[in-house]
């Protein structure tokens, strides 16, 4: 008779850091370090209410006569504006730290509406094929044929100019979500759309079709995980790409509004005083929204070399 012992089975979390990816995130020392500045700068931008000297959305809490002090290094700065002030008296770390929570959260909600519609419609299209594959196809050669900065335009556009004038700034951030996700959304289902067409025709597909496996439950259960790989990359590299587009609109003037600030909203109102020596305006917003879409790639470009089969 043989002893039987007790196996234990490792956790999910003993199980990551035992795996692979986990080894060579360790040893990229560029990931590590993106990482590190990636996770203080969205600390930082979630706890701005707690580590900034003044609240850059309350116009009540702006002073006048404080407009457009510089560095706290330079003659003439003052405390607690360490990275001196803009023309209204907004203290420029203050609204770095708020403007980078709205970016991050604009780029997160963005991210997570295009991948759900781009999931959606990748599944039917790879799935069923057909006239429903050549319709969705179509329409995202259409929008694909056209820079995304000009489909991010149009939606908002069009969009603010449906809403009535006491929804229209509480509902920008809303728009511009939508305007992000219209063209996002291409990129996933195309790859959804091929790895689904793989996968359909693949054994265990065809028994459980041959079971009565529901069509709904084939492409969740068994086919969208197969195909989650390549998704995860395209939207970490995704989210900075949504940073910089909001950003740009916000810089053109069809985003966030002056009264609630993004970094690019910063840097459209700092770039108007750029050459008449309030420099810092519209120098350390740059500099943030530099860091963070820098940080974001370099994680995603490890991670596409780490999850690619190929390059191990």
């Amino acid at each position: 008779m043989t002893d039987q012992t007790d196996t234990k089975v490792p956790s999910r979390a003993e199980r990551f850091f035992d795996s692979d990816l986990w080894w060579s995130f360790k040893s990229h020392k560029s990931a590590v370090g993106a990482a590190i500045v990636l996770v203080l700068v969205i600390l930082t931008a979630f706890l701005a209410p707690l580590l900034s000297p003044q609240n850059p959305y309350d116009l009540a809490a702006l002073e006048l006569w404080n407009a457009e002090l510089p560095p706290i290094w330079m003659e003439g700065g003052q405390m607690p504006y360490l990275l001196g002030t803009d023309v209204q008296g907004r203290d420029i770390l203050s609204g770095i730290l708020y403007g980078t929570r709205i970016s991050i959260i604009i780029g997160i909600a963005s991210v997570a509406v295009s991948l759900v519609v781009g999931i959606g419609l990748g599944l039917m299209a790879g799935y069923y094929g057909g006239w429903i594959d050549n319709v969705l196809m179509r329409i995202g050669d259409v929008l694909l044929s056209i820079p995304i900065v000009l489909v991010a335009i149009l939606v908002s556009s069009v969009a603010q100019q449906f809403l009535s004038p006491a929804w229209r700034e509480a509902g920008v951030a809303a728009v511009l979500v939508m305007a992000i996700a219209m063209y996002s959304w291409v990129q996933y289902a195309r790859v959804v759309r091929a790895q689904t067409m793989v996968e359909r025709r693949k054994e265990y597909v065809m028994a459980s079709r041959l079971v009565g496996t529901p069509a709904r439950r084939l492409m969740l259960k068994h086919i969208l995980p197969n195909t989650l790989t390549p998704i995860f990359v395209a939207a970490t590299l995704n989210f900075g790409l949504a940073i910089l587009i909001e950003a740009t609109l916000s810089f053109l003037g069809v985003g966030m509004p002056p009264n609630q600030p993004s970094l690019g909203t910063l840097i459209r109102v700092g770039n108007q005083y750029l050459f008449s020596g309030s420099w810092w305006i519209v120098l350390f917003p740059s500099i943030q929204l530099c860091i963070l879409v820098v940080a974001v790639n370099m994680l995603g470009d490890w991670l596409r070399d780490a999850l690619n089969p190929k390059l191990r």
